[in-house]
């Protein structure tokens, strides 16, 4: 994959486009911005395209995906803020591909999911190419880069006693997992337990972490997911929350107009407001 840091984007002439970024990426984003365009996509691989476009709008870099296995619980100052034992396997549960939106689009929010509206960033993985039975020393060979995330999730559908503790209902909404702003190849990032990322809301920090404290490391993840089952190129992995989510602060959920932040070292961050439907 000839990228460093692959981006997808709508150009000033309204085309969506492919490019690349060779540089750390820019905290206030890159409109404006006049990219190498790139050839191809996740199916057929990237390649370098002709000339240059302008960046007017910066999109989700995956076009859709096949799922969106996500990991609970998977750090360790998280299970310990949630009084919560550590079980023989990661907790894995789903999103759909509608989840998926831009890394700073609104996320809109339905009128039954406001009540404990809450944010979890996440390092997300995303895979190259199909795999099954994927051992955990060739995990990272699957690899086609990382980004950041955030598993929006409205709380009151997830907490016992309403739906008895599940997970993927709460978190399945349509734009629930913004991610971005590109995706970083495994050559710029070749060890994703060395990353620092920090989830701000409203520009006060409520998470920070260190990737070292996960309790299943990505060849782990990307090993248990596998067993048995084919993970598709564009797969997008969320690879679980740190502490300091809203459920465990006093008045820590998300309120109409706020504006969640999750930076990860080395790739960049997503910023997306939430805007409550009537």
């Amino acid at each position: 994959m000839a990228f460093d840091r692959l981006v997808r984007f709508q150009d000033d002439e309204g085309k969506i486009r492919y490019g690349n970024v060779p540089y750390e990426f820019p905290s206030d984003g890159i409109n404006g911005t006049k990219l190498q365009i790139l050839k191809g996509d996740l199916s057929s691989g990237f390649s370098k395209g002709d000339g240059t476009a302008t960046v007017k709008k910066l999109l989700c870099p995956l076009e859709t995906t096949p799922i969106m296995p996500c990991i609970g619980l998977n750090y360790g100052q998280h299970a310990k803020e949630a009084d919560l034992p550590i079980a023989t396997y990661p907790v894995v549960f789903q999103k759909p591909a509608d989840a998926l939106t831009g890394p700073y689009d609104d996320v809109f929010i339905h009128v039954d999911a406001q009540s404990k509206l809450d944010y979890e960033g996440e390092l997300t993985v995303v895979i190259g190419k199909d795999g099954k039975n994927i051992p955990e020393d060739k995990a990272l060979e699957y690899v086609l880069g990382y980004t950041a995330g955030n598993d929006v999730s409205a709380r009151n559908f997830q907490l016992p006693p309403n739906s008895g503790g599940q997970f993927g209902y709460a978190k399945s909404f349509d734009g629930f997992a913004p991610i971005g702003p590109c995706i970083v190849s495994t050559s710029i990032i070749p060890d994703p337990q060395q990353l620092d990322y920090v989830t701000k809301v409203n520009g006060e920090v409520r998470q920070k972490t260190h990737t070292s404290d996960m309790i299943w490391n990505i060849k782990q993840i990307i090993a248990h997911l596998s067993r048995g089952t084919t993970l598709r190129k564009g797969t997008a992995i969320m690879t679980g929350t740190p502490s300091g989510v809203g459920l465990f602060l006093k008045d820590g959920f998300l309120k109409d107009g706020d504006v969640v932040e999750v930076s990860v070292t080395g790739i960049g961050a997503i910023k997306n407001r939430m805007v409550y439907e009537k």
